[in-house]
């Protein structure tokens, strides 16, 4: 049995017993929904596939969003024969017959193959390899579909010759047009049938879908084919029944790939600019798709210190409380002391001066020239410390007023730490600036 599917470019036949996504594909640029910022019109991949100017490339975006049906549109109207493979279950000998094939073919005919690599992520470097030389020499229009990043699971090589459109979630208007257009279709579609859509049905399916066209199809399917008709003719298609079609909400979220580091980049985001509504969604969504609670509790904990800082520093020990609840307590109950650690840091002041503080001097510690330490900030604990001068001259703050007393404590004046005015930094502002202009007129005097 063979692992792909071959047909002509031209024409496709329709099969009854297809499920509706696939039955209602469009069959060209002008049934084609969404998109719009590389397909719309006067848009590049537009201008492409009608001046027939493609060699390789790579649609990536989440499921149902139109990958597929544009390899199909792009073989039509490019006259090529369409040839559709998927990476899972295909080998190198596989791969290299139908390559074999595309040559003879353009050889004799001049016609050249779009070869549909579906899940091209899960290629491997052998494989991939194996495609390079028919796309350099013209044979094939290759188009690899994935959902995953490209520049995460494609070889180099691969990809510099390669054009990459992202596909993005349908919007709320491609989905309604794709809906309307399969009830309407009596020869793809589902327009053999009398049906009366209510309007929050249609609003239920294209909400839950999550720009899914492929999902919202598939609901429209079940509902209309597993109703009967009242006396009328009719299937009532009310919200009910689209609640019932399409069930529980597909949630989008993948733990080690491109979902798993984008949500939490906006999550820490949201709670750096102080948007506590965002972050308990992004940390919500997080939860839902099964990421580890000690994960979101790590990030939590960093941004406390490097986000807020001293402007508010009990950020940190509630980050830590509830870094501490999650271990001790555990889902679902520990969603809670995150979701407090959350709100707090997310509404407090903020600051990056300790952040900011700790880079300078790490920089100067890497870089620089290593300074020595001072005599008299060296350990003095140690017999024979007093001979070598270690200690001598210390001065011990707390004995003198304000707990302050004026010493070098490295043998340069560099300032690091640059309190902002930002909640309780203001208080260390306020007392630093004055230690440091007590400083600095005690170097003027004995200068002077």
């Amino acid at each position: 049995m063979s692992l792909f599917h071959e047909e002509d470019g031209e024409a496709e036949g329709i099969d009854p017993d297809a499920p509706l996504a696939a039955r209602m594909r469009p069959r060209s640029l002008d049934e084609f929904e969404g998109q719009e910022h590389f397909c719309g019109p006067g848009k590049q991949l537009r201008r492409m596939i009608k001046a027939d100017r493609l060699a390789a490339i790579i649609f990536y975006g989440p499921p149902g969003t139109g990958k597929t049906a544009l390899a199909h549109i792009i073989a039509r109207r490019t006259e090529a024969r369409f040839v559709s493979i998927n990476a899972t279950a295909s080998s190198v000998g596989e791969l290299r017959k139908i390559l074999q094939a595309a040559a003879r073919r353009k050889k004799s005919s001049d016609r050249r193959t779009v070869v549909l690599v579906d899940e091209l992520h899960r290629f491997n470097r052998a494989q991939q390899d194996v495609l390079l030389p028919d796309v350099e020499k013209g044979t094939i229009i290759l188009v690899g579909a994935t959902t995953h990043n490209p520049f995460h699971s494609i070889n180099s090589p691969l990809l510099s010759r390669s054009q990459i459109f992202q596909f993005k979630p349908l919007e709320r208007k491609d989905l309604h047009n794709i809906l309307l257009r399969a009830l309407d279709d009596e020869e793809r579609g589902l327009g053999e049938y009398t049906v009366e859509m209510d309007e929050d049905a249609l609003d239920h399916i294209m909400e839950m879908c999550d720009g899914d066209a492929r999902r919202a199809l598939n609901a429209l399917e079940v509902g209309v084919l597993s109703s009967e008709p009242d006396e009328d003719g009719v299937i009532r298609f009310d919200l009910a029944l689209a609640e019932d079609s399409i069930q529980q909400k597909a949630l989008t979220y993948d733990r080690d790939e491109d979902q798993h580091y984008d949500t939490a980049s906006a999550f820490i985001k949201s709670m750096r600019g102080s948007d506590p509504d965002a972050a308990l969604y992004w940390m919500c969504k997080m939860l839902e798709g099964g990421e580890d609670p000690r994960f979101i509790a790590r990030r939590i904990l960093i941004c406390a210190a490097e986000d807020v800082g001293n402007a508010a520093p009990m950020a940190l020990v509630l980050a830590d409380a509830a870094r501490s609840a999650v271990e001790f307590v555990g889902l679902p109950e520990a969603k809670i002391p995150l979701a407090e650690a959350v709100t707090y840091i997310a509404s407090v002041p903020k600051s990056d001066a300790s952040y900011r503080a700790l880079s300078e001097a790490e920089e100067d510690v890497k870089e620089g020239r290593t300074l020595p330490v001072p005599d008299h900030l060296k350990d003095a604990s140690y017999g024979g410390a007093e001979e070598l001068g270690h200690g001598k001259g210390y001065r011990h703050a707390h004995r003198y007023d304000g707990h302050w007393v004026d010493q070098d404590y490295t043998p340069t004046s560099k300032i690091y730490y640059r309190p902002s005015d930002m909640g309780s930094e203001e208080k260390l502002k306020r007392r630093l600036d004055a230690i440091r202009r007590a400083r600095d007129l005690k170097e003027q005097k004995d200068q002077d």
